[in-house]
């Protein structure tokens, strides 16, 4: 049964033209990369397990081979892009009290006040 999943504009852009580089359909491309994926961290030059380590702390990045240290690199890089929860809950609450939310390119403390977007 075929599935929707929603991915960001840069992720399909990448897909669309690789789709076209080797003549395959949107859904094609995405399959043949979903197999590749697999069959990489299944293989033994690549430990997923080894890369979720490292993205929790348990090992240090210096262990992870080649292969490795790029998952480990795009993942910690997606992971750092967004705010966690309590990251959010912080902000938001420095917010309503109308304290510094973040630096601007100047280096400067910027305060945004109770009514400031979330």
């Amino acid at each position: 049964m075929a599935q929707s999943v929603k991915l960001s504009d840069d992720v399909m852009a990448a897909v669309r033209r690789e789709a076209e580089l080797q003549s395959r359909s949107v859904a094609g491309q995405l399959s043949h990369w979903v197999r590749l994926g697999r069959a990489i961290e299944q293989s033994g030059a690549y430990d997923h397990a080894r890369v979720t380590a490292a993205l929790d702390g348990r090992l240090d990045t210096v262990e992870l081979r080649e292969e490795e240290a790029i998952a480990w690199l795009d993942a910690f890089t997606e992971k750092m892009s967004e705010p966690s929860a309590t990251e959010q809950a912080f902000f938001s609450k420095r917010r309503k009290l109308g304290r510094g939310v973040g630096l601007d390119a100047a280096g400067n403390l910027i305060h945004a006040g109770p009514d400031a977007a979330a």
